[in-house]
């Protein structure tokens, strides 16, 4: 996937109706999780996502900073994120609880 060709979403755009279900993908265009839920909006978002598992069992939440992904829209307006990080890593995060 060729996000170069995708629109950034700008920071205070960003809602929870917008982000929820979003596929989030890794440096080799890995999906490395989908945005659960949100906290807060805007630039301060903090993204919970599910990682790891299979077909949604044994998957687990973390929590990023949503500058820590680039939250975007493709040529169809579907939105996804992409991330430096690797599955592995986010596995390895502290698991959110709320």
């Amino acid at each position: 996937m060729d996000h170069s060709k995708h629109t950034l979403i700008p920071p205070a755009d960003l809602t929870e109706a917008l982000v929820r279900n979003a596929p989030v993908y890794g440096v080799n265009d890995e999906k490395v999780g989908t945005v659960s839920h949100v906290h807060g909006s805007g630039a301060g978002m903090q993204v919970v996502l599910d990682v790891g598992g299979f077909l949604g069992i044994g998957a687990r939440q973390v929590l990023v900073s949503a500058d820590q992904l680039n939250l975007m829209r493709d040529e169809a307006g579907k939105v996804h994120g992409s991330t430096t990080w690797t599955k592995e890593q986010l596995e390895e995060l502290p698991e959110h609880h709320h």
